[in-house]
């Protein structure tokens, strides 16, 4: 185990992102451990280097742990010494920026729903040298970001998981209870618990209150989800003296009591979006391509009172059991409504650094975009002579009336003194396809604004795109703009819809070594933005199929791997539904372009495609036969089985869950795996149980 350890320091990609970390620690021949403490289950060392009369001298500030977790083994380096620090600088500056920009963008003022769900989900309460504290670890800095905005925290600790793909950096945070209890008491004073008629000074307080009017929360949950609730919820009641059973029952509690009492309109929605958004960033998933949105709960009492949550905001779920989690899901249009209050009015989607990019926003807006609504009316003349229309863009409930002016260019504008609003008008607008900043009034007035042009609104949504269509032809036909200038316009949104429709100029070609190379090029943001969201809406994973570069003053550019182009092929022919219709387009475009180029561009492209689409795939479900084992033939029948992926302290696994009748008896069975060993291969195994049919 403690040879294992600095091998899994050189894996990629890790080793590549954190390689001046890497080559500090690693800068001499030999590292001497000693180990400093032991547990059942756990190892702590000391690190040393060599010194040249012979001694050693320690590492200060580093302590390596091996642990036993389940049924595998987990690294980390624990840095202590400031010096550390400095090595993941950039990486904790990033989080700290893109916290700023969160805490101006979100739309809900009062901090505490976003809050409250993320305890429900990530941030734990623990008690520290006798006092009460929220604490958090995570590697995701979007995740960092998100919670900073929200309680303040900065970094109070680093270590470096040691991964299967390498050394991984996991951020660990802490403040004092002081700052929930500050925001519960701001919140009954004039925000979301006043509301609510929430009397509460403190997080103790607002517990108390939900246990006093528990009642209420079984009864509303019964209601929608029926009489087999009831006990599970009454027995919960006595659990809530307990900050680790409180904290997962608060938030969803509030959810169902608020809708009992105010109702379901634009308000409590906007509210419900902002908890739910931090519980699926949390413990959340969402999935555009299967048309899901799902949270994920250790208890089932507590998933069932999500569960009743959601249906009290018209959004049905199922609660389904994998393993020892319970998945609460939404699909189809429930999935599309709850990703739509989701990316509304959670938290703002990050741009530009992709070290604080949430993805899941993504996949909500690709979602919740199918819902969308956009018409126009109140063709008009303004006083100072220009042509004006009203373009309305909604969602569910949520709608926004857009400017549209007509004169040497289009342009659509929102402004409003009420910046939250204005961040909601550039939400939709992303909906809708189109990329719009929120800004300032220059001349120092408290108005913000929202505004995109012609090039912005020609590559958005087919929807968006006609309605402004309609309005030129309208305002042509009445003689108030150029014949020349409405056609102009007409070319440009078509050719948006051929840019949005087709496919953009890849490169395809080969370089000196031999190896294929495909890429796409732009000075476009909006550009390398949207065709990197396209190769993850086909299944291609960022950093393992392609890379991505945004253009800073230059070019950006969309790179795919020859994994990248492979897995596409395998999509192609072994994917379902709209995954496999774009991976189809995506192969055979780019095997025109490499046609173009010549007979070694297209040959060379052509065997990496071949060898994706010749990987094969085993389909479970249905499968029958008859199978030998000691002699004996066994009847088997396979009813179900699903493969699931997890990320266990930084070490992933994969398991494929079996539902299977042998010899007439139904069963549950399961392989595990993942990589071990000194040359990482990709190891199952299965429990094989004494009590199986037919016996030992």
């Amino acid at each position: 185990m403690a040879a294992e350890a600095p091998r899994r320091l050189f894996l990629k990609p890790g080793a590549d992102h954190y390689h001046s970390f890497v080559e500090e620690l690693t800068k001499v021949d030999k590292l001497a451990l000693m180990l400093e403490r032991e547990t059942k289950s756990s190892y702590v060392f000391r690190l040393f280097r060599p010194e040249e009369g012979g001694g050693l001298k320690e590492l200060e500030g580093v302590r390596l742990r091996i642990e036993k977790v389940g049924e595998g083994t987990v690294y980390a380096l624990y840095l202590g010494a400031e010096r550390w620090r400095d090595f993941f600088g950039q990486e904790l500056e990033a989080a700290v920026k893109a916290a700023e920009e969160v805490g101006e963008r979100l739309l809900v003022e009062d901090r505490l729903p976003y809050m409250l769900s993320w305890i429900a989900s990530d941030v734990a309460i623990s008690r520290m040298r006798n006092k009460k504290a929220l604490q958090m670890s995570t590697s995701h800095l979007w995740q960092l970001a998100e919670t900073r905005a929200l309680f303040g925290w900065s970094a109070v600790g680093l270590r470096v998981s040691l991964t299967l793909e390498g050394p991984k950096l996991v951020v660990m945070v802490e403040v004092p209870l002081d700052e929930l209890d500050e925001a519960v008491r701001k919140s009954a004073e004039g925000g979301w618990l006043k509301m609510l008629g929430i009397n509460a000074g403190s997080w103790d307080g607002l517990k108390r209150w939900v246990v006093e009017n528990w009642d209420v929360v079984v009864e509303a949950a019964v209601r929608r989800l029926g009489e087999e609730v009831r006990g599970e919820l009454v027995a919960l009641k006595n659990k809530l003296d307990d900050d680790k059973i409180a904290r997962e029952v608060v938030a969803p509690a509030l959810l169902l009591m608020r809708a009992e009492k105010l109702g379901v309109n634009e308000t409590t929605l906007r509210y419900f979006g902002a908890v739910v958004s931090s519980a699926i960033d949390g413990d959340g998933y969402v999935s555009a391509a299967l048309k899901d949105v799902g949270l994920t709960s250790g208890e089932r009492e507590i998933a069932m009172l999500w569960g009743a949550a959601f249906a009290a905001y018209d959004i049905k779920t199922k609660v389904t059991k994998a393993g020892s989690a319970f998945h609460v899901v939404a699909s189809g249009e429930d999935a599309a409504k709850l990703a739509s209050l989701y990316f509304l009015y959670g938290h703002p989607l990050l741009e530009g650094d992709e070290r604080v990019i949430n993805h899941k926003p993504y996949e909500a807006m690709k979602l919740a975009a199918e819902g969308l609504d956009v018409s126009w009316e109140g063709l008009r003349r303004t006083p100072s002579r220009l042509v004006a229309a009203d373009l309305i863009i909604s969602e569910g409930d949520v709608e926004i009336k857009y400017n549209v002016y007509l004169w040497e260019k289009i342009s659509l504008e929102f402004l409003s003194t009420d910046r939250s609003r204005v961040e909601l008008a550039a939400r939709l607008l992303k909906l809708a396809g189109v990329s719009a900043e929120v800004k300032r009034k220059e001349d120092g007035r408290d108005v913000w604004y929202v505004k995109a042009t012609i090039d912005r609104l020609a590559a958005g949504r087919k929807e968006l795109r006609e309605a402004i269509a309609e309005i030129v032809r309208r305002a042509a036909e009445s003689g108030w703009v150029d014949a020349g200038a409405a056609e102009r316009w007409l070319e440009k949104l078509e050719s948006g819809r051929v840019l949005m429709e087709g496919w953009p100029k890849y490169y395809v070609g080969l370089v000196r070594s031999g190896a294929l190379e495909v890429k796409y090029q732009s000075t476009n943001p909006d550009s390398i933005a949207r065709e990197a969201q396209r190769l993850r809406d086909m299944g291609l994973v960022e950093g393992v199929h392609f890379s991505v570069k945004m253009p800073e003053g230059g070019k950006g550019y969309v790179s795919i791997l020859k994994e990248g182009l492979a897995h596409a092929a395998w999509l192609s022919v072994r994917g379902e539904g709209e995954r496999q219709r774009l991976a189809a387009e995506f192969v055979e475009y780019i095997l025109q372009r490499a046609g173009k180029e010549g007979g070694d561009v297209y040959r060379k492209a052509l065997e990496v495609v071949e060898e994706g689409r010749s990987w094969g795939s085993l389909t479970l479900r249905g499968f029958e036969g008859r199978v030998e084992v000691g002699g004996m033939e066994h009847e088997v029948k396979v009813i179900d089985g699903e493969a699931v992926e997890e990320d266990r302290d930084g070490r992933k696994l994969l398991r494929i869950r079996i539902t299977a009748e042998a010899d007439g008896v139904v069963r549950e069975y399961e392989i595990t795996f993942s990589r071990r060993g000194a040359d990482n291969k990709a190891l199952g195994f299965a429990t094989a149980r004494a009590d199986a049919p037919g016996g030992r």
